[in-house]
């Protein structure tokens, strides 16, 4: 039987992925234009970074909010600010208001945990991780659709994408007010609330095994801000990309990331276990980082992205990973922490990425892409001491086995 609520949340969250990601490949080129500069790398670094700080902040602001009034309500405004905020971005002619423009998107893309929770909502608990991995999916499909749109789009204009975003906005509104229906009875919200990220930090802190992969886990998300932040700008100012050539980029990475994640990351961790997969996820990443240090011509990057896409299996390895050390009582806690460091990192990582970029010599454009392959050789040590342990671990209980 077919759960209208469920199609009807998942195109909601397709076109709100569709419209954040079409701006993506015209953003340097409007900051440009606003800002009378030609370099631009650590004010995009610092732009880029408000959209996950501000959902940082909101994410549980909003999640509170939709327990008290309903899914519904909060969605709709949502979606409502994101509309009106597009359109004023696309037509600002002052660089300040496209920075409350930010501001306000972050805020109202704080709107996918009010999502999430509508699924929880609507599934039971057999069909929720499924569930998830549709939404993820149509997360993904939109974000590559977004780029893409906005790269033919912002060749004619940069203002068109963000024009083009509130019209998929206000689409998602119009459906959502027609055909959304309320997934939870609004109510007063329970007096309990769940730890906060420092308080979740203070209670693992004693844990031998499961700090160092915190740190592993905080330091590979770190590092994987850097092809994010910098994919414009480096392709713009080595390779001379025009906004069209972005969008495809952007596309062809999300494609076969898609694919990487959906067909190749159970395999490769049934096969190798998890720890392996997580060697083998760096060993392709730090290799892909080194190449793209010192690649002369564009078309090359297309040939590292399958690279880059095998990198991307070490992260939900290491989440399963992570997930086996602690006990079923503490995984909701984990699982905050994880995300809490994951939206540190979105905030801290284009920065430093876009400011070693802009610091970097005009004869080494590709330093911060050898520092990031040069923090990954820290990753190795500690993942090699585990599965070390582990293996020590598996030996003794067999030992004690009778």
């Amino acid at each position: 039987m077919i759960n209208r609520a469920l199609i009807v949340i998942l195109a909601t969250v397709t076109l709100d992925a569709v419209g954040i990601g079409l701006a993506l490949p015209v953003i340097p080129t409007l900051l440009r234009e606003l800002s009378n500069e030609t370099r631009i790398a650590g004010r995009f670094g610092y732009f880029m970074a408000i959209y996950p700080f501000m959902q940082f902040l909101f994410s549980s602001v909003l999640g509170r909010l939709s327990d008290r009034y309903g899914r519904r309500p909060v969605l709709l405004v949502s979606l409502g600010v994101a509309s009106v905020d597009y359109l004023i971005m696309g037509l600002s002619p002052v660089l300040g208001i496209l920075y409350v423009g930010r501001v306000l998107a972050g805020m109202t893309g704080a709107s996918l945990a009010v999502a999430t929770a509508y699924i929880a909502d609507i599934s039971g608990p057999d069909e929720r991780a499924r569930r998830f991995g549709f939404m993820n999916a149509c997360f993904g499909l939109g974000f590559v659709a977004g780029p893409l749109l906005g790269g033919l789009a912002g060749s004619l204009s940069p203002r068109y994408p963000f024009l083009l975003a509130a019209g998929f906005s206000g689409l998602n509104l119009v459906m959502g007010i027609f055909v959304l229906p309320e997934s939870h009875k609004p109510g007063a919200p329970s007096g309990e609330k769940g730890p906060g990220f420092v308080a979740s930090l203070l209670s693992i802190r004693g844990s031998r095994t499961l700090l160092p992969l915190l740190s592993i886990y905080f330091l590979i998300n770190l590092i994987g801000q850097i092809p994010g932040s910098l994919w414009i700008i480096n392709g713009e100012d080595r390779f001379g990309w025009d906004v069209r050539m972005v969008g495809f980029t952007f596309a062809a990475f999300g494609i076969l990331h898609a694919v990487a994640q959906a067909f190749f990351t159970e395999p490769t961790t049934r096969r190798l276990g998890e720890r392996g997969a997580i060697l083998l996820g760096v060993a392709c990443d730090g290799a892909a980082f080194v190449a793209m240090a010192f690649i002369t011509e564009g078309w090359m990057v297309f040939v590292l992205l399958f690279l880059f896409t095998a990198g991307g299996i070490a992260l939900p390895a290491f989440q399963a990973l992570l997930s086996r050390q602690v006990g079923e009582e503490h995984q909701g806690e984990l699982q905050g922490t994880l995300v809490s460091l994951t939206s540190l990192t979105e905030v801290v990582g284009p920065i430093a990425a876009t400011s070693l970029y802009a610091a970097s010599p005009p004869s080494a454009p590709g330093l911060v892409w050898l520092v990031g392959a040069g923090l990954y050789v820290l990753c190795v040590p500690v993942i090699l001491r585990q599965m070390a342990a582990s293996r020590g671990r598996r030996a003794e209980a067999i030992e004690a086995a009778p």
